[in-house]
């Protein structure tokens, strides 16, 4: 019978599975390999004759604070929609840079960042992390064309409507091409 010899990777590997397992050290790992897709991921834009049109509407939400505001989605303003949760590994990832593009844009482009999550644990979140997004509570289902079931989803909808981006998983979100993108999209 022949003697099989360990190679370090096969340990490197055994190591990071078990690091998974854990639940203290999960999220962390997933949270750095998300930021590594993060640095390489830049969303798509989609072609002219592949873009639907959300009907424009006023999205019924609150504010962490407990006020209610009605935005108006394909009204008129560029609009930057991310469905998110503080628990989800590339939500977190990609947070940084949509801060990054909020602190450019934010006043110029609605900027909407929808969760179902309690808000105090969401404030302590957003506090923690030093971020000044806009963040709020649905109060009412989205139109069906922006419903998604899975976290991070996140749209850049023009004035009139159209989806040009629609994207799920994280990206970098403050890469040239997204900035490029919003800045022909507010000059139109």
């Amino acid at each position: 019978m022949k003697k099989r010899k360990i190679k370090i990777s096969d340990i490197i590997f055994v190591v990071f599975i078990a690091l998974l397992l854990i639940p203290q050290t999960r999220t962390p790992i997933q949270v750095a390999l998300n930021k590594l897709k993060v640095a390489v991921w830049s969303p798509s834009i989609s072609d002219t004759e592949d873009q639907e049109q959300v009907v424009p509407f006023e999205y019924a939400v609150q504010e962490l604070n407990g006020i209610p505001k009605r935005i108006a989605i394909g009204q008129g303003k560029v609009t930057f929609l991310s469905y998110w949760a503080t628990w989800c590994p590339p939500c977190i990832a990609e947070l940084p840079g949509i801060q990054e593009l909020y602190a450019d844009y934010g006043d110029n482009v609605n900027f909407v960042l929808v969760t179902q999550e309690e808000t105090e644990k969401v404030q302590r979140f957003i506090t923690k992390k030093g971020y000044d997004l806009p963040v709020y509570i649905p109060q009412m289902p989205a139109p069906e064309l922006l419903q998604s079931n899975s976290l991070p989803t996140n749209y850049i909808i023009d004035a009139k409507g159209n989806i040009i981006i629609k994207e799920t998983g994280a990206a970098d979100w403050n890469s040239a091409k997204v900035r490029t993108l919003l800045d022909e999209l507010l000059l139109n």
